[in-house]
């Protein structure tokens, strides 16, 4: 208690209140953000849309998978290298549900190598429970989810492996990537696959898009994982986020107007951001 006291003290003598009124502009950002995400989400919950713009990547998914399915070759997805702890590893185990039970439907193989062990038990789960929900629960097979290797390049070597030897007609990569990112779009494009990536590692994305036939960029990977689990707190995250860069920009744009004609108005802007 002491030490508590001793801080408020502390923070009091120092700036002459508990408050520090240089970041009211984070608590105002901070306060619509969240007004705005409670709205929506209540929106979500009562069953009311939310419009998210259409992503050319997730509307290849069904043409991909429906071109597997023609061939009668498999499906590869790779949820990324990361462990369980990275967000977009997360963000990729929401999209693996969509493409399990749609692998589900139309009765072809779904082959997910992991790279953790925790990551291979939630994904297992994720597509056991997406066939039962397809009704083809006879139809899953656990030794098509693997665990391959923690090491970087022997996984990627060992995922090379699948697309040579088991040729799947479709590759998506989804979640965080790093240097392997190159080599498995090239090997996947060197076996004649459809591919399609998403990630938010803003460093990987010109290989993906230089060899992938699609894919999906930065945010829009958040996007899409919000927009294939439709989430409530989710789809309100995404949402809300959108409408506060909605409302800076409004803000940015109306300062710097006002500035053009008052320059004494930009030591405000500096305040305000």
């Amino acid at each position: 208690m002491s030490y508590f006291s001793g801080f408020w003290s502390h923070v009091i003598e120092r700036s002459g209140s508990i408050f520090y009124t240089d970041r009211l502009n984070v608590l105002l950002y901070i306060s619509a953000f969240l007004l705005m995400f409670l709205f929506l989400l209540r929106r979500a919950r009562k069953g009311k849309s939310l419009f998210f713009r259409q992503i050319p990547g997730l509307k290849a998914l069904d043409e991909a998978i429906g071109r597997a399915t023609e061939m009668g070759k498999p499906v590869l997805y790779v949820p990324g290298i990361d462990d369980i702890d990275e967000i977009q590893t997360l963000a990729s185990l929401n999209i693996l549900p969509y493409v399990a039970e749609k692998t589900a439907q139309y009765q072809i193989p779904l082959i997910v190598p992991t790279r953790a062990s925790i990551v291979l038990s939630i994904a297992e789960e994720i597509v056991r429970q997406s066939y039962i929900l397809a009704g083809k629960p006879e139809d899953f097979n656990r030794n098509n989810i693997r665990y391959l290797s923690d090491e970087q390049f022997a996984f990627t070597a060992a995922v090379g492996g699948i697309m040579l030897r088991e040729k799947p007609a479709t590759n998506i990569y989804m979640g965080s990537f790093y240097s392997e990112s190159l080599v498995l779009a090239e090997t996947g494009f060197a076996s004649g696959a459809i591919q399609i990536a998403g990630t938010a590692t803003i460093a990987q994305l010109p290989f993906f898009i230089a060899a992938c036939d699609y894919t999906i960029i930065g945010e829009e990977f958040y996007a899409a994982s919000a927009y294939l689990s439709r989430e409530p707190s989710l789809l309100a995250g995404i949402k809300a986020a959108d409408f506060l860069k909605i409302f800076i920009l409004l803000i940015l744009f109306i300062s710097f107007c006002v500035a053009v004609f008052n320059p004494e108005f930009l030591k405000y802007i500096t305040v305000m951001f």
